[in-house]
């Protein structure tokens, strides 16, 4: 709910950002205020924070405040942080959803164009120069490093996906200057993809960092320098408390622009006949062809 609305604040009147500002400073506190006292706050009238409570989908100011408690009290530990116990599944539905899409649109609005260019460069140079592009991950991640190494040799690109940690560090000690090493972390602080992150280092591999901005594995290292690139994928979910869902999606999410971004380099005339014939194979395959 809190990401929703975060990312809803552009669209609204600067009376209600005010509201909305307001809000995000403290929910737990917004929830328990009388609305005269919001309003004073806010620097703003009664109906415009009433109208702040419809503008961002909700009927009104009670209807508002009784989502907003459940929704500060951070939903169920290790199942969602949107839920509660008592939801029906017509709530789950819109909670679980919303969650996802609030911070789909808050990452699309923090997301670095920059950092991304770096990473499609070294991308780009590596399969050009016929060299590696390794993707680890443990555990979730691990299922983002096998949808990653998919994605990326469907281009042509010598991919492999890596999870368990003894071939990790097998195969980040056979990188060479050129290689790419991508890395992919929910909670950054993975004794095994720390340790890849400085054998990659070490061996002059180009690291692609894919995890948040405060993690041990994003402060690693020399930071943002010629040979580590940055993709900060930061969101609210803890993950000490909650089933890495929104930080799962985010990074399908980064992995998928990278691949389009690549494609795109390596120019579609070229990449179209052979993703064609893949399709066509792949139809054989099937029980039954539709036409």
């Amino acid at each position: 709910m809190l990401e929703r609305i975060r990312a809803a604040l552009p669209a609204l009147s600067p009376a209600e950002q005010r509201v909305g500002e307001l809000l995000l400073a403290d929910a737990r506190a917004f929830a328990d205020l009388p609305v005269a006292l919001l309003a004073e706050r806010a620097n703003v009238s009664k109906p415009t924070v009433v109208r702040f409570c419809r503008s961002v989908g909700y009927g009104g100011l009670a209807d508002f405040k009784r989502r907003l408690a459940g929704a500060a009290n951070e939903g169920v530990p290790y199942v969602h942080r949107a839920v509660a116990p008592e939801d029906r599944p017509a709530e789950l539905i819109v909670k679980v959803v919303d969650n996802a899409i609030g911070a789909l649109l808050a990452y699309r609005n923090q997301a670095a164009p920059q950092a991304f260019e770096r990473a499609m460069d070294a991308l780009e140079a590596a399969h050009r120069a016929h060299r590696r592009v390794e993707f680890y991950g443990v555990g979730t991640s691990g299922i983002v490093a096998q949808d990653a190494q998919q994605k990326f040799f469907r281009l042509g690109v010598t991919a492999a996906a890596v999870s368990d940690g003894h071939v990790q560090v097998m195969s980040a000690t056979m990188l060479q200057p050129g290689d790419c090493a991508v890395i992919i972390s929910n909670s950054g602080r993975s004794r095994d993809l720390l340790d890849v992150a400085d054998i990659a280092r070490r061996r002059g591999a180009t690291l692609i960092l894919l995890t948040a901005s405060a993690t041990p594995l994003a402060q690693s290292g020399s930071g943002n320098g010629a040979h580590q690139i940055l993709l900060a994928v930061d969101h609210p979910e803890d993950a000490d408390r909650y089933s890495p869902m929104v930080s799962r999606l985010l990074h399908l999410l980064a992995i998928d622009v990278l691949a389009t971004g690549l494609a795109l380099r390596l120019g579609i005339e070229t990449l179209q006949p052979m993703l064609q014939e893949i399709k066509k194979n792949l139809r054989a395959r099937r029980y039954v062809n539709t036409p």
